[in-house]
């Protein structure tokens, strides 16, 4: 008891302050200053993440980022090699219109423009990733005389490495017989990429 009231050595209760009022008060304020302390520690503290949590997401997001580029790169080469081959086919069937029209193949100079000009193809296709014209050799093949290009050697580098159309090409030597004004000549197996067919 915190007030006493003193009448003749007795203590009146009718002046004592209310005991229940000022427990209650204490235990509110109290609880307001724990309350308070908790919310300051909660909005104060925050975790983030460690330097080790950072580097091993980092070194995550590398490795897949290497492992689709990969895949990506792989596609873009098949894709390359898939047009090179339509590119091959659709020169081969330029060619059988031009000895159609002239019973002989072009000499390696007459490839590059008469193919076009006289309309057996709208444009010559070039390789896809270098801008080169394909390698095409006029040959004598079953011609009489070398003045004739009675066969040609037709041909692409692929990127793709036991790609499943070079199991089906001409892998035709270096070593036939060059007609007039044929060209150079090149082994279609040598390094295992390049296509190349005959007639």
């Amino acid at each position: 008891m915190h007030a006493r009231a003193r009448a003749g050595g007795h203590i009146h209760t009718s002046q004592l302050e209310p005991e229940s009022a000022l427990y209650n008060g204490q235990t509110s304020y109290q609880g307001n200053l724990i309350g308070n302390l908790l919310f300051i520690m909660k909005t104060s503290y925050k975790k983030g993440f460690t330097l080790i949590e950072l580097l091993v997401v980092i070194a995550i997001i590398g490795i897949l980022s290497s492992i689709v580029l990969a895949s990506l790169n792989s596609a873009r080469q098949k894709g390359r090699d898939a047009r090179r081959i339509a590119d091959i086919k659709q020169i081969q069937l330029a060619l059988e219109l031009y000895y159609d029209a002239h019973s002989q193949y072009p000499t390696s100079a007459l490839y590059g423009t008469n193919l076009v000009s006289e309309g057996f193809i709208s444009t010559l296709p070039k390789d896809p990733s270098t801008a080169a014209d394909y390698s095409y050799s006029g040959l004598q093949g079953s011609a009489s005389t070398a003045a004739t290009c009675g066969s040609y050697h037709l041909g692409a580098t692929l990127e793709t490495s036991g790609h499943t159309a070079l199991a089906s090409d001409a892998d035709a030597p270096a070593t036939d017989t060059i007609c007039t004004g044929g060209g150079t000549n090149f082994a279609g197996g040598s390094d295992g990429l390049v296509y190349d067919v005959k007639p």
